[in-house]
């Protein structure tokens, strides 16, 4: 399993020109998923990028999380063969 994640202040995604997904103030994941991936693999990553620390606080710093800003996620699956994971 693979994951990209991007913060952003708003996403869209669009099929056919018809808007069918909208986020604010959130992440952007891309999701790669092999046949080999299990059930926790998939829990590992959601507590991972939920407690990513990388919002900025009333100080500027780069500590807080996707829980802590209240913000939402938007995931676009990748699937793919998982020959493409092997390193």
């Amino acid at each position: 399993m693979r994951a990209v994640v991007q913060r952003v202040i708003e996403s869209t995604v669009s099929v056919n020109k018809q808007v069918i997904g909208h986020i604010e103030n959130g992440l952007l994941l891309y999701l790669g998923v092999g046949r080999e991936d299990t059930t926790a693999d998939l829990k590992y990553i959601a507590e991972k990028v939920i407690n990513l620390r990388i919002f900025e606080d009333e100080k500027g710093k780069m500590n807080l999380s996707l829980k802590d800003i209240n913000g939402a996620i938007m995931v676009i699956s990748q699937f793919t063969s998982s020959s493409h994971f092997r390193e």
